[in-house]
């Protein structure tokens, strides 16, 4: 009877995980395997006990989840050879890239067993040998990148076979000989610069610009010339003179002058153009990074070092390089006081943010070590710095993307319009949760960091609710810390004003006006219906040096009952934030402290009166005391 159980449940089994289950068992285990044998630096979160179609960072199933079909782990440090027998028994993969690595040896024997593979990066490695001598085995491929590699030996004829390439890359390599004649009616991006390729351009790939050929010994034939004489050369050829040269008539004089007038007048007007541009930052990197010229191969040409790629921190687990970046989708979030930040859609859909610094006064050692201590900055309500880029052109920061949008924006709206209504609980979670995040951020380098731009665009909230403190440790890398922009102005300090330098005690102060802003539903810094610019700070102290009044407080606050002496509280630490004398202000561990207590003191009064309103529970005249008071004795 036992055994027929144990025939039926593995008769069940067969039914319920057909085929397609067992196969993508040996995907998961094909991928362990080069995982396993695969030294790299960053960490990367593939496990056999967590789903690999769900949570394996740089993975893709099938729809129906059956199969492996991409892997793309662009940037995580690969190093060496690369391994065989592993990513060969991934039969159904159509997408492979591993660019920007640092992978050695020859092309992997690995691939070759990969017939289904439609697009193959491999870019910026350390590959070298020949390229693979039949490229027939992958009739399927789309794209090739291969460049900025060390391959060497000519290009083989048996590409002319990939009737589906639309993109072949072989740039930056030591191939040569001459160039084969290519017949490959789809392909429509074509990169053979810089390499030791000799001879004459074949016909079948003279319609691709001349610069694709650039850094090689090749020359153009054009068509309508006799043959052996050449339009085009990689060595230039000096033109011989005209055996007759005319004089140049009065006309054609006055014709040559009036075009060089227009000339010089479209010239100076593009140049405004630029400049205006140029003023306009925010244009350079929307709808597209790399908008603008800043292509990832520009970008690491005028940095004039290949290697300065992005630095990931330990625990990240994007799968992504500059290249990647670059050519996101994005969208402008905002522009700061130290750059503009985008939102980046990256091509496995994953979100982040992408910090474009401007004006940074310090070289790459000094900027590296900022970074490292910044990114070593973990608590749950700092959002941490996932990655950096460094370059002479280029300084670019990444983090998480956080979907719920900053304070400011659910305080003021984007347009004044848009507002999020926030209770009093909320905001006593953000107030709560931002103190604790910058008191960490104080207590880190022996208790020197400074955050230097603490303002409610850059607190967001985490799955609790709870405020999180972004974009820390700026202000000392700057070249000076630059005027602030419109809001911005009102949370700055009046000694940082005068000294151009953020401290501890600046940030108590900036939290301070945070705090006015969650109480007052008012900007730092804000105009009235005659224009007048109002500043937060001088406002509320004018009121209170009257009376303790409701005028304070955000007209959405006031429909919450028993919460006026809490918010007097509050603004009373608020107030103690703001002092003028920065030794007079507290330290933010105390900060922390006080906001608990009015914390602490609105879940008592809230449980109590629900307790006094349910049924049986309190006498009504307790339930009156505690709905006119919102603290007991």
């Amino acid at each position: 009877m036992g055994f027929s159980y144990i025939f039926s449940f593995i008769f069940l089994v067969g039914l319920i995980f057909p085929q397609g289950f067992s196969l993508l068992v040996e995907d998961k285990q094909a991928l362990l395997d080069f995982l396993e044998k695969f030294s790299h630096l960053r960490y990367i979160n593939w496990n056999e006990y967590s789903s690999v179609c769900k949570h394996w960072t740089g993975v893709t199933c099938s729809d129906d989840g059956s199969r492996v079909i991409a892997v793309r782990l662009p940037g995580v440090g690969f190093h060496g050879h690369f391994p065989v027998n592993t990513l060969g028994r991934l039969s159904e993969l159509q997408i492979l890239s591993l660019r920007s690595n640092g992978i050695t040896g020859s092309f992997p024997s690995d691939l070759y067993n990969l017939k289904k593979l439609s697009f193959l990066y491999l870019q910026y490695n350390n590959f070298s040998g020949s390229l693979p001598f039949n490229f027939s085995v992958w009739n399927n491929l789309t794209i090739v990148n291969l460049s900025h590699n060390s391959f060497n030996g000519s290009v083989p004829n048996s590409i002319s076979n990939l009737t589906h390439l639309t993109a072949l890359n072989l740039a930056n390599n030591s191939l040569s000989g001459e160039i084969p004649n290519l017949y490959l009616p789809n392909l429509v991006q074509l990169n053979l610069s810089n390499n030791n390729l000799t001879g004459i351009v074949p016909k079948s790939l003279q319609k691709f610009p001349t610069g694709v050929f650039d850094g090689n010994n090749v020359s153009f034939y054009n068509n309508s010339t006799p043959s052996g004489s050449p339009v085009l050369s990689s060595s230039s050829q000096e033109n011989p003179k005209p055996k007759n040269v005319g004089k140049l008539s009065e006309t054609a004089l006055l014709g040559i002058i009036v075009a060089g007038c227009v000339v010089g007048l479209i010239g100076f007007v593009v140049l405004l153009l630029v400049c205006c541009l140029r003023r306009r930052g925010e244009d350079v990197f929307s709808g597209k990074l790399e908008k603008g010229g800043m292509s990832p191969e520009k970008a690491i040409s005028r940095s004039q070092d290949a290697s300065n790629r992005l630095f990931f921190f330990e625990g990240c687990n994007y799968a992504f390089d500059l290249e990647d970046l670059l050519r996101a989708s994005a969208e402008v979030l905002g522009k700061g006081t130290f750059g503009i930040a985008y939102k980046a859609i990256l091509e496995d859909a994953n979100m982040v943010v992408v910090k474009r610094l401007k004006e940074v006064g310090v070289g790459k050692r000094e900027f590296e070590q900022q970074m490292q201590l910044v990114g070593s900055v973990k608590h749950e309500n700092v959002i941490e710095l996932r990655a950096y880029y460094y370059s002479k052109d280029e300084k670019l920061l990444v983090y998480d993307y956080c979907s719920q949008g900053s304070v400011a924006a659910m305080l003021h709206g984007r347009s004044g319009e848009d507002r999020i209504p926030l209770d009093w609980e909320t905001r006593l979670r953000i107030a709560i949760g931002a103190a604790k995040g910058i008191t960490r951020i104080h207590a880190e380098n022996g208790g020197k960091l400074v955050h230097g731009n603490i303002k409610s665009s850059n607190i967001f909230l985490n799955s609790q609710k709870y405020g999180c403190v972004s974009d820390l440790g700026l202000s000392t890398i700057m070249s000076q810390l630059a005027p602030p922009i419109a809001r911005a102005a009102g949370y700055r300090a009046p000694e940082v004003t005068d000294t151009r330098k953020a401290s501890q005690p600046s940030d108590v102060y900036s939290f301070g006006v945070l705090l006015l802003e969650l109480l007052t539903g008012k900007s730092p810094v804000h105009t009235t219906c005659g224009d007048e610019v109002i500043h937060l700070v001088r406002w509320v102290h004018s009121v209170v040096r009257e009376e303790w009044t409701a005028e304070v407080f955000d007209l959405e606050l006031l429909r919450y009952p028993n919460i006026e002496e809490e918010m007097v509280e509050m603004l009373q630490i608020a107030m103690a934030c703001v002092v003028r004398m920065p030794d007079q202000r507290p330290k933010m561990v105390d900060v922390v402290k006080m906001i608990e207590n009015v914390q602490q003191t609105d879940n008592y009064v809230n449980q109590l009166s629900s307790e006094a309103k349910s049924e049986n529970s309190m006498p009504p005249e307790l339930v009156s005391v505690l709905e006119s008071s919102s603290s007991p004795n």
